[in-house]
C-alpha cells in the first residue's frame, strides 16, 4: 500500500510512518519543515503529483492558547488545509483520513462523547478543528476523521514525559485534577487505524483513543506509580492538585470533560481498546525505565 502521512514529525506522524513502514508498505511522510500547511498552494504543488493509495494528516495547529490571538493562521492550518488535501485526494479517488481532537466539544457532558453528539467547541482551536472535520465530511463520504485526545509515545516528549523527567528532578510536580479526558497511546493508534487505511466501508467520524477516562492528576500518577515499579529513583512520588482555574496563564478556554467513547472503533475493527493505565505501563517501561 502507498501511503502518505503530512505531519509525519510529529508525536502519532512519526509513529504512523515508522509502525506502517515496518509492515511492508511504502510511506512518504512530509514533515511541518517539507509542507507549508498554510499555504494552499504549497499543499497543492507537493501532493497533487504523488501516487498514494491513502493519505493520513496527522499535522495541525495545536498550540490552543496561540490559536486563541492566531485564529486566521488556525483556521489556515486546521481547517483550509484540510480541505485542500480533500478535494486532491477525492481527485485521485482516494481516501483521506484526518486527525481531530476532542476539544470539539464542550465539555457539558459527564458520560463520554458520541460521535453522534453535538460538537459545540469554546476556543478557537476547537472551532477551527471542527470546521476543518466539517469541511473534509462534506467533500466526500468516504474519508474519514480520527478524533484523538491526550496523545503520548515515544517519538516527541508528552504530558507523562514531563512529569517524569520533573519527578526525577524535583520533589514536587502538580497537575490538573478537575479536567478529564482519555489518554491515546501512539503505539494502539497505528495499530486501530491500520485496517481501516483500505477496509473502511464508509467514512464518516472516529472516536480513537484508550478506555477508560482520567484527570491530569491521575494520568501523571499513573505514570509515577509505574516508574516506581519499574525501580526508577523518583524524587517526587504524588502528584500534587491543581485547578484549571488557578492557571491564569491559559488564554483559551479548555473543556473539563471530554473523555470519548469508542464503540464505533470495536464496530469496525473488533479490537477494544485496552485501558489507558496499561497502555502508559508499556510507555514507562519501554521508554524510559528500559536502562
Amino acid at each position: 500500500m502507498k501511503i502518505v502521512i503530512v505531519g509525519s514529525g510529529g508525536r502519532l506522524g512519526a509513529m504512523l510512518a515508522r509502525a506502517w513502514a515496518a509492515k511492508g508498505d511504502d510511506v512518504r511522510g512530509f514533515t511541518h519543515a517539507e509542507l507549508d500547511l498554510a499555504s494552499v498552494e504549497a499543499i497543492r504543488e507537493k501532493i497533487a503529483w504523488l501516487d498514494f493509495d491513502v493519505l493520513v494528516n496527522c499535522a495541525a495547529l495545536t498550540n490552543v492558547d496561540y490559536c486563541e490571538t492566531h485564529s486566521e493562521e488556525a483556521h489556515a492550518v486546521n481547517c483550509t488545509a484540510v480541505q485542500a488535501l480533500g478535494e486532491l485526494c477525492t481527485q485521485k479517488r482516494r481516501r483521506c483520513i484526518h486527525i481531530s481532537t476532542d476539544y470539539v466539544f464542550d465539555g457539558s457532558k459527564r458520560t463520554p462523547y458520541l460521535e453522534e453528539d453535538e460538537a459545540r467547541p469554546i476556543s478557537v482551536y476547537g472551532a477551527s478543528k471542527r470546521a476543518g472535520e466539517m469541511a473534509l465530511l462534506q467533500i466526500a463520504e468516504k474519508h474519514l476523521v480520527a478524533r484523538v485526545s491526550w496523545i503520548f509515545g515515544p517519538d516527541r516528549p508528552s504530558f507523562i514525559d514531563a512529569v517524569l523527567k520533573r519527578a526525577l528532578q524535583e520533589e514536587q510536580v502538580d497537575a490538573i485534577a478537575d479536567k478529564i479526558a482519555v489518554p491515546t497511546y501512539t503505539k494502539d493508534v497505528a495499530e486501530w487505524l491500520y485496517p481501516l487505511l483500505a477496509d473502511l466501508p464508509i467514512g464518516g467520524l472516529l472516536h480513537v483513543c484508550q478506555s477508560g477516562e482520567c484527570s491530569w492528576q491521575q494520568y501523571g500518577q499513573h505514570a509515577l506509580d509505574c516508574a516506581l515499579n519499574a525501580g526508577m529513583p523518583l524524587k517526587a512520588k504524588t502528584i500534587s492538585p491543581l485547578a484549571m482555574a488557578d492557571l491564569k496563564s491559559f488564554i483559551a478556554q479548555r473543556p473539563v470533560y471530554s473523555a470519548m467513547f469508542t464503540a464505533r472503533l470495536t464496530q469496525l475493527t473488533g479490537v477494544t481498546p485496552r485501558a489507558w493505565q496499561d497502555a502508559v505501563d508499556e510507555h514507562v517501561r519501554t521508554h524510559w525505565a528500559k536502562g
